[in-house]
């Protein structure tokens, strides 16, 4: 065996402040210099520190075009429209992306830089004679599980793509081709994950949550085989069964529960909850103290500053539709947890029969902010036209003006726990994020499209009902929810505003409520042709398990790939994205999304790098980005 040079590095994944989040320090470890490989297996512990040289891409990545948060978020979830974004990301949403994108280059270098180390890690694992079976075991479990994670998002986000094998690595095998067939990749991810679900527990190692377990290699395993069903369509039944039954031993196994409040999943005191079945959680650095200084360089760590609202100090990388925002039935509580509105005025709301939000309307109920710009008086100021230009807040209208226009609607998934502005710097910068890859809720949607593709309806309706009882607030009732103050508190004490919070943000069921039936709900939508007279074409169980996905997964990167191995997602954009002509300053007071693009199947496959092309002359371009000036 060659020598390589072997880091192992501590994972900033803590959470700040007042979190609970204190059994990850496995990630913590001594860095060392160069090393010989085999040191890694010298003893249980060393083969330990070696595994974190996998882990520590996981992690919001310092390089890599912040790997983490994009280009997951641009593969994951702007094609579907449902996220929006401004300046060059916007091709991200018209399907004008190329092979010269920058994090498409660094998300497939970061993803394979992860999956080379497994593999050197995992053929020096092999021959190791210094430690012992139970660390061994767990090793090899929880390498293949990071490999197949690893494998997983190439796969869903270009297709086929070169599958490098234990003890390969781009520097070993710097010519390789992609993967002949689907079902060969496929079958190469399947066997990581199901290897990987063998071998660990349900419990992680050792307590550490972080590490891979039983739950989350069948959650993927799971998702393999669908995403088998669906490019290799001749063994789709049996593809299928084998997803159902992985995903029913995971709700069988007793686990996990769904969070009693759909909101507590992205609060800090919420992390690792009974819910969370593989997740990264990360925080901003703690060495912050003026813009220039120590981490300026690790911008790509700041996450409230990419999904904040610009008047409050954010800078627009992310939005959300009102498309998205409209899709949701009276009830349904999701929508106010996710999202921060601008005050568009109520009357122009109504015009498109769109509610204007209770809670969420012009305020962030969290940082018990409003959002907009402030006048001398410090209140928020209406738009007004003043010599062809416009001033005053651009909360105020539908769209808002950062660069090009998009929706006056923020995540209030990644910002929510800190200050944007000024507030920020120096005292209270930390924004404990957590990043989900597979909650239970993506299980109990996969698991009913399973039901419904194996002719158990009724099963598949009750995983449904059983998530929608959740969003309607029904697990709310009688629970104790202060325990999510403390950090808001501790962040009000830092910035020193004077404010508390003495109950849960937004409202708390007191008692149950009844759900709309979700078969009787979207059988309706159905038969309910859009605003331009296009009706669904796919069948009722599909739009439910995918428009509750909408309404579950917003802002989630698990939604453009869920949408496309269900064969869901031009239904999607037709429907939901009609063509439109409005641009411009039209969209200021209208609500509905600029597309003029015609949905193009093919090039839900990203285009292979132009980078890696030319490093790699085995690998030929994608069919829909032949011939371009991108290949």
């Amino acid at each position: 065996m060659k020598n390589y040079i072997k880091y192992f590095t501590a994972v900033g994944m803590g959470c700040l402040l007042l979190t609970s989040c204190d059994n990850d320090e496995f990630l913590d470890t001594t860095k060392y210099d160069i090393l010989d490989i085999s040191a890694q297996f010298e003893s249980d512990e060393s083969a330990l520190m070696g595994l974190n040289g996998i882990y520590t891409f996981n992690g919001i990545s310092t390089k890599d075009g912040s790997w983490g948060y994009k280009p997951n978020m641009f593969t994951g979830s702007h094609p579907t429209m449902d996220t929006q974004c401004t300046g060059w990301d916007v091709r991200f949403l018209d399907q004008t992306w190329d092979a010269n994108v920058t994090e498409l280059g660094e998300g497939w270098a970061h993803a394979y830089a992860a999956i080379s180390r497994a593999n050197l890690y995992l053929a020096g694992l092999e021959n190791a004679t210094a430690i012992s079976d139970e660390v061994k075991t767990t090793c090899e479990g929880e390498a293949r599980a990071l490999r197949g994670y690893f494998y997983t998002w190439l796969a869903q986000t270009f297709g086929r793509v070169p599958m490098l094998n234990t003890g390969e690595d781009y520097s070993n095998t710097p010519v390789k081709a992609k993967a002949e067939t689907y079902e060969e990749m496929w079958d190469f991810i399947i066997n990581d994950f199901k290897i990987a679900s063998d071998i660990l527990d349900w419990t992680p190692y050792n307590g550490n949550y972080g590490r891979c377990t039983k739950g989350m290699a069948l959650a993927y395993l799971a998702d393999a085989y669908m995403w088998k069903a669906y490019r290799c369509p001749e063994v789709a039944d049996d593809n299928y069964k084998l997803a159902k039954a992985a995903l029913k031993s995971i709700l069988d196994s007793g686990t996990y529960s769904l969070a009693t409040n759909y909101s507590t999943n992205w609060d800090p005191a919420g992390f690792w909850n009974s819910e969370c079945i593989w997740a990264e959680t990360c925080d901003e650095g703690d060495n912050w103290s003026s813009w220039g200084g120590k981490y300026n360089d690790d911008s790509n760590n700041m996450i409230k500053w990419f999904a904040a609202c610009p008047e409050n100090g954010g800078w627009g990388s992310q939005y959300l539709s009102w498309e998205w925002y409209a899709c949701y039935e009276p009830g349904d509580k999701r929508r106010e947890a996710s999202c921060i509105t601008g005050a568009v005025p109520a009357d122009t709301m109504a015009l498109f029969n769109i509610e204007k939000s209770a809670t969420v309307w012009g305020y962030h109920p969290w940082l018990q902010d409003s959002l907009g710009s402030r006048n001398e008086k410090g209140f928020v100021e209406d738009p007004y036209l003043k010599d062809g230009e416009w001033y005053g807040t651009k909360t105020r209208q539908f769209h808002f003006t950062n660069g090009e226009f998009a929706p006056a609607i923020w995540t209030a998934k990644y910002w929510r726990s800190a200050y944007a502005d000024g507030n920020s710097w120096g005292v209270a910068m930390w924004e404990p994020v957590i990043i989900y890859g597979k909650r239970l809720a993506n299980v109990m949607l996969d698991y009913a499209e399973c039901c419904f593709r194996t002719g158990d309806a009724a099963t598949g309706w009750a995983q449904i009902n059983a998530l929608r009882n959740r969003a309607w607030g029904n697990l709310e009732v009688g629970q104790d929810y202060s325990k999510y103050c403390d950090h808001y508190n501790a962040l009000y004490a830092a910035v020193g505003n004077g404010r508390t919070m003495t109950k849960y943000p937004l409202p708390v069921n007191t008692a149950v409520v009844s759900v709309p039936d979700a078969q009787t709900y979207y059988t309706n939508l159905k038969n309910t042709p859009n605003r331009v007279g296009y009706s669904h074409t796919s069948e009722v169980w599909k739009i439910a398990v995918n428009e509750e996905r909408r309404k579950e997964f917003n802002s989630e990167w698990c939604l453009c790939p869920d949408m496309v191995k269900s064969g869901y997602i031009e239904d999607h954009i037709e429907y939901n994205y009609p063509r439109d002509e409005h641009e411009g300053n039209a969209l200021r007071n209208y609500p509905w999304s600029h597309r003029v693009y015609t949905y193009d199947a093919r090039k839900m496959d990203m285009p292979f790098p132009a980078d890696e092309l030319m490093k790699n002359s085995a690998l030929v371009q994608n069919d829909a980005y032949l011939g371009n000036s991108g290949e």
